[in-house]
């Protein structure tokens, strides 16, 4: 008998809509099985176990994000992983806003080899009441959890399976910039390594409101309209855009000014995805405002597609499906 074929599901639970993949797992490779996305509905349980059946999944890998996640990117003296783990409880309280007892904690080592004996270690926090909140969902829904991870580091791991080899993105820092409905999700990465990740709470939501304040809409309707736009409104629509996206091309800005004042690195290149990216010129007003490259990355760069999967639909939504495919190669 032949050996039972293994899946891994990433399963990306947004504010606006529900985004999966699921993949096959070979010893030398990952291919793309399946994947959905679809507007959530009025019962996320409901429409979870659905989905469920759908795709034939028992368990799957999910994440958060949000004001309730942080992850700081802190030295450390140098220490093996057990005694990292140790120092961690104490050492959070000095970068996390909130208590450590409303927490999970959890920490990696990033780099070992940095100046005065000291190390690199990742620290990633999650309010407690979030996860609850969200294992709750999935109990509901008949699913099993496996990990919980932080949207930024699905990106980042998304993003490392796929351009690990691309020697003019591994050489130099480039950002990963993810709009979605309402955040914003940054990671700055230096040679394959995180360095700065920050959610920033301007969207494609806030691309409505400009719209509909410009055009004296409602914001539903002003939705419908940038999602189908209008040739007559094409102005309109990229006047909103643009007013929206300078505000975010600030924040980046300035995060960019601080990792770059702790970096002998500049950013080289920004490298977008999510749903509320893909909107028409948006990549040419954003490379304008920040004055450097910006391109689309596909997280399915290395992942080979299955037969049953249509590669031209999955060509137009990859860039939505990003954190779910970074999910599912944990």
């Amino acid at each position: 008998m032949s050996a039972k074929e293994k899946f891994s599901v990433g399963l990306d639970i947004g504010t606006h809509s529900i985004k999966l993949v699921k993949l096959r797992l070979a010893k030398d490779s990952r291919e793309l099985f399946s994947f959905a996305l679809e507007p959530i509905g009025s019962n996320l349980s409901e429409q979870l176990k659905r989905l469920k059946s759908e795709q034939g999944i028992e368990s799957a890998n999910i994440s958060v994000s949000g004001t309730a996640t942080l992850l700081r990117y802190v030295n450390f003296p140098k220490m093996n992983e057990a005694e990292m783990r140790q120092a961690l409880k104490y050492e959070a309280q000095k970068y996390i806003p909130f208590s450590t007892s409303e927490t999970n904690l959890d920490g990696s080592i990033l780099k070992t080899d940095l100046p005065d004996n000291k190390m690199l270690t990742l620290i990633a926090a999650v309010k407690k009441e979030l996860i609850k909140e969200r294992l709750k969902t999935l109990e509901d829904a008949l699913v099993r959890v496996n990990i919980i991870d932080i949207d930024s580091l699905a990106l980042i791991n998304a993003f490392n399976f796929n351009y690990e080899l691309e020697d003019n993105l591994k050489i130099k820092a480039v950002a990963l910039v993810n709009i979605g409905a309402s955040m914003t999700n940054l990671n700055i990465i230096e040679e394959g390594i995180p360095r700065l990740s920050r959610d920033i709470q301007i969207s494609g939501n806030n691309f409505t409101q400009k719209l509909a304040d410009i055009l004296g809409l409602d914001f539903k309707s002003a939705e419908t309209l940038k999602l189908n736009p209008e040739k007559e409104k094409a102005v309109n629509i990229a006047a909103a855009v643009e007013a929206a996206l300078a505000n975010l091309a600030g924040e980046i800005r300035t995060s960019f000014d601080y990792y770059e004042s702790q970096s002998a690195s500049t950013v080289a290149k920004i490298l977008l995805s999510g749903g509320s990216s893909l909107f028409n010129g948006l990549k040419d007003i954003l490379a304008n405002l920040m004055g450097i490259e910006v391109i689309y990355w596909n997280p399915f760069n290395k992942i080979n597609l299955s037969l049953e999967v249509d590669s031209s639909k999955v060509k137009g939504l990859s860039s939505q499906l990003s954190v779910a495919a970074g999910l599912a190669l944990r």
